[in-house]
């Protein structure tokens, strides 16, 4: 495990997140060196019982979002759970939450009353779909959304109709927006000397991942179908059988395209009228993709995208899960962490002189609630109380 200088060495977070955005941000931000702690109800983050599959009853849905963490069950339902709360802040730099709008109010610590006490703190809000409008205070996952704000309308085509996306890149871009809003935060005040509030929702994530389809819509007028496999804008840009596996070709100009022709051996499809312009190649996209698939019906997949990759044209193969992880390029660029029995996706910012990198594994649930405690001035007799009491949890509550 690296344990040197990272570059958010000396930033602290208190993170009260639970599920995927929140837990995404601050394991990014924990990579490079921020110090986290992560404050669990005493039920858990839920997503330790989403499996299978599981390690030591934790599932892997919450082993690849929570490492470089560590972990403390705290009742802030109670008064003195609040308190503990307010002792983890004293130095905190950040504090992340994504309860229901208006909960954090309800229990007197939200960010009014926080500002007051620490005035340097950046607190960032995380919710479906924030605190005002129609929906405000409304509940709000990934995929139900991303699919009110049109992502599954533009997914599949016409013969499936609207399709759920496979990635959950609600969640993750709204983890990456936290860890941007929190980032520029840290910069300002270095200027202002004081924290502030960061919203962030998942509503308002969904919607900027719209491109171009909104901008399409602002400036025609019409509503954009479903292509399946096939780009909207882009003729030839989509997937293509071969004799192997399929390819993802993706064509961006007339040069790209004059470079394809050659590469299929029909050169002349370059100066034919009918697809000299990405234009004329959108009149006639079914004719074009026909004879594309003509001409790979017999090629081997994987050697063909390496022989277009090196040709200098965008194509890849379509492959599963195990075939990505285990590629030789996956292998060559590092970027799976392994230590033990942990395996997981490590950071993709990759710092020059201040690399981020693996320090610890997922915590247990409350794993270090002692170790915290004591750090932040608690004593044995005190601690006992707390544990006796139910405010700080050992185990989860069922």
């Amino acid at each position: 495990m690296n344990v040197s200088q990272k570059a958010l060495s000396g930033l602290k977070i208190v993170d009260l997140s639970r599920v995927l955005g929140g837990p995404f941000a601050t394991q990014l931000l924990a990579d490079h060196g921020a110090s986290v702690i992560k404050v669990e109800p005493p039920q858990g983050d839920e997503v330790r019982d989403w499996g299978p599959p599981f390690h030591d009853e934790d599932a892997a849905y919450f082993l690849g979002i929570n490492r470089n963490k560590r972990s403390i069950g705290l009742d802030l339902t109670q008064e003195q759970g609040r308190k503990v709360l307010l002792a983890l802040l004293k130095d905190a730099d950040v504090l992340v939450e994504n309860f229901k709008p208006g909960t954090m109010e309800g229990w007197g610590i939200g960010f009014p009353e926080l500002s007051k006490l620490f005035p340097r703190l950046i607190y960032c809000k995380i919710s479906g779909f924030g605190s005002d409008g129609p929906l405000g205070g409304f509940p709000g996952y990934d995929g139900v959304v991303g699919a009110m704000v049109g992502h599954c309308s533009v997914t599949g085509s016409e013969e499936s109709g609207p399709t759920r996306l496979g990635l959950p890149v609600v969640d993750i871009s709204t983890g990456l927006y936290c860890v941007n809003g929190i980032l520029l935060a840290v910069i300002e005040r270095h200027t202002s000397g004081q924290g502030q509030s960061i919203e962030v929702t998942l509503y308002d994530a969904a919607m900027s991942l719209m491109h171009p389809h909104f901008t399409n819509f602002f400036m025609s007028g019409q509503v954009p179908v479903r292509t399946g496999n096939q780009h909207a804008s882009l003729v030839p840009y989509g997937m293509f059988p071969t004799r192997t596996v399929p390819v993802m070709l993706g064509v961006g100009n007339n040069n790209a395209f004059r470079k394809l022709a050659e590469a299929i051996g029909r050169p002349d499809l370059a100066d034919d009228p009918k697809f000299v312009t990405n234009g004329d190649r959108q009149k006639n996209r079914d004719a074009l993709n026909q004879i594309i698939m003509d001409q790979l019906q017999e090629v081997d997949g994987e050697a063909f995208a390496l022989k277009l990759l090196g040709a200098g044209l965008v194509c890849g193969p379509v492959l599963d899960t195990r075939q990505a992880v285990e590629s030789e390029h996956t292998k060559a660029r590092g970027i799976i962490f392994e230590d033990d029995w942990y395996r997981g996706i490590g950071t993709p910012i990759r710092l020059g002189r201040t690399p981020g990198g693996l320090t610890s594994l997922p915590p247990k649930f409350s794993q270090h609630a002692e170790e915290i405690l004591s750090d932040h001035g608690f004593e044995g007799g005190d601690i006992s109380r707390l544990r006796d009491s139910g405010v700080v949890l050992s185990s989860r509550r069922v």
